[in-house]
């Protein structure tokens, strides 16, 4: 999938082009539905298929006070709808002087750069440009005098509920991790670069992995099986969410740390991915070092006898 800053760098050659437009947090099966629905109507035209979405959510640039954490980093996203199959993807930079285009004026733009629109495919309530002043209605208007169809696409449901971003993140939240990964269409993960921790897994006799997850949405605290894939490779790990009750630090910072079961190394400034299998057990507060010791060593040997 060749990945675009500018829509004019998309260079159709005269092919015409279709579009799925959204922020597609979670790449979840509503998103999914969007993006075939495009890569189809590509093949069908003999057209390119393009994904059009944004470098961060737009809140943060409209509304700082009401980003919500997300389900996917940005190198997830691109992953997920690559692996969908669509020939290229504009990532626009939602910024200030962006968010105040209207959206006929986003729209011209992208007719304008990028030739003819065969298609344009957006979820049936997906609103966009200043002050979300762009609908279904607009695009369909717009359609009809730029040529292009528009499909308004019905969200998808499980067990008798629209999937969403927000249903999933409550889901993550409230740790049912298997309704989430029903949602998203696969295993579940979290995904950040590995940054330098106190050493204190190290000292204790289980190096650990302590991952960025800055802006992301968490399940609750506790420690989890699960697999790390890191510079190409999958290995069994264990993982602590939390805040380490144990030490006397008053400064608490929530911790996401992986000891890796099968690898000793150095993975400082690595992107790593964890996909979640089950979890272990709560966090807790034990009366010394030497007792979380303990308890980390039978955790790992609960998380072996379990893989």
């Amino acid at each position: 999938m060749k990945i675009i800053r500018t829509a004019s760098e998309l260079n159709p050659n005269g092919r015409k082009v279709c579009l799925a437009i959204g922020f597609f947090d979670g790449v979840h099966l509503g998103h999914q539905q969007i993006i075939r629905q495009t890569i189809s109507d590509a093949r069908q035209h003999e057209a390119l298929s393009l994904v059009v979405t944004f470098d961060c959510h737009p809140n943060t640039v409209v509304a700082p006070s009401r980003v919500p954490p997300l389900i996917y980093s940005l190198s997830q996203k691109l992953r997920a709808i690559e692996s969908l199959g669509s020939d290229a993807l504009l990532l626009i930079h939602f910024d200030k002087p962006f968010s105040e285009q209207s959206g006929e004026v986003f729209i011209r733009g992208l007719a304008k750069d990028l030739g003819q629109i065969q298609s344009l495919c957006v979820g049936s309530n997906f609103s966009f440009g200043h002050k979300r002043t762009g609908n279904v209605a607009l695009l369909k208007a717009m359609g009809e005098e730029l040529k292009f169809t528009v499909h308004g696409m019905a969200a998808v449901s499980l067990d008798g509920e629209v999937i969403s971003s927000t249903r999933i993140r409550d889901t993550i939240r409230n740790g049912d991790l298997d309704a989430a990964s029903q949602m998203l269409g696969r295993a579940y993960s979290v995904c950040g670069p590995i940054i330098r921790g106190d050493q204190l897994g190290h000292k204790l006799g289980f190096p650990t992995a302590n991952l960025d997850v800055t802006g992301l949405v968490l399940p609750p605290n506790g420690v989890y099986m699960v697999r790390a894939h890191v510079q190409g490779q999958t290995h069994r790990a264990v993982v602590n969410i939390g805040l380490r009750p144990t030490l006397n630090n008053p400064a608490l910072q929530l911790r996401v740390e992986a000891h890796l079961l099968d690898f000793k190394g150095d993975l400082y400034d690595q992107e790593m991915e964890i996909t979640f299998i089950e979890k272990l057990r709560d966090e807790m507060k034990f009366p010394s070092l030497e007792a979380l010791k303990e308890q980390i060593g039978r955790d790992i040997v609960d998380a072996q006898s379990r893989f």
